[in-house]
């Protein structure tokens, strides 16, 4: 088996980013690509993509970033939340894409087996200023301008805000990884939002903090022995470590943000290298 590497962020609709799509290779065969989220924002973009990443790699894994469950009002199918993140699912079986609605698979090309574990838990507002409320955070923001998309365009039908909504998926998926995943086995867990608020001190913007994850999964990394945890959302690709636990950003951005770097995209990032025959 062959490495395992990732991506995320890719934001097919620009035609650079498509371009850098189509350019995606695996670095030897048998290679497994991670996909965290942000691909695009209607179906069929997401589904094109993730057709052209299933030629090159053996496996791919797809976790839902905030612009695939926007729902615009130019969108044609109109699907809005847990309705166009099951069609999101669905369409990704139909392509052989694993989802976090599939069973974990074990990638074996390592000194170990390791459980990937895709994963779907939203956000809710914790990872805002110590000391204000959630009211009071997102007030702060509007007041700084700095406000996600998500406010009008991710919406969280059938349930009554986006922050109940990332506590039924905490719940769902917590609940998953402590009957299936298996107790001898390290992780990789993967997901669009970061599992932890120490990546979100780089941002630019502290405002924007609170759209980019929840305090309720702070601890999994340690909780389900993770090797590495990977995640995108923030633009920053960057190395973080916590807990002595690697949190990668496997972001590939909007062009003004990667084609300026001396390594324009370097894409796919690797994160754990296949055992040496």
């Amino acid at each position: 088996m062959g490495n395992l590497l990732a991506v995320s962020d890719l934001h097919v609709g620009y035609k650079e980013n498509r371009d850098v799509v189509r350019s995606l290779r695996p670095l030897a065969e048998d290679d497994w690509l991670i996909v965290a989220g942000d691909v695009a924002e209607r179906l069929e973009h997401v589904a094109w993509t993730l057709k052209v990443l299933t030629l090159s790699f053996s496996t791919v894994i797809w976790a839902p970033g905030n612009h695939e469950l926007w729902t615009s009002p130019k969108d044609p199918d109109a699907l809005r939340g847990a309705t166009k993140y099951d069609a999101l699912v669905e369409m990704c079986r139909a392509l052989g894409v694993l989802t976090p609605e599939d069973p974990y698979p074990t990638w074996d090309g390592g000194a170990e087996p390791i459980t990937v574990a895709s994963l779907f838990t939203l956000y809710d507002y914790s990872f805002r200023a110590e000391g204000l409320t959630a009211e009071q955070a997102l007030a702060q923001a509007y007041d700084a301008g700095i406000v996600a998309t998500d406010e009008a365009l991710l919406h969280p039908d059938p349930f009554p805000s986006r922050a109940e909504w990332c506590r039924a998926r905490v719940e769902h998926t917590r609940a998953r990884l402590d009957a299936e995943l298996p107790e001898d086995q390290r992780t990789v867990l993967v997901s669009h939002w970061p599992l932890h608020p120490t990546p979100t001190k780089r941002l630019r913007y502290p405002e924007f903090a609170q759209w980019c994850g929840t305090t309720l999964t702070a601890d999994w990394h340690l909780r389900y022995r993770a090797a590495v945890a990977v995640y995108g959302h923030l633009h920053i690709p960057l190395r973080d470590v916590v807990d002595g636990v690697p949190f990668q950003e496997v972001s590939l951005g909007y062009p003004r943000e990667w084609k300026p770097r001396s390594r324009p995209h370097g894409l796919p990032r690797l994160i754990l290298p296949a055992a040496t025959p």
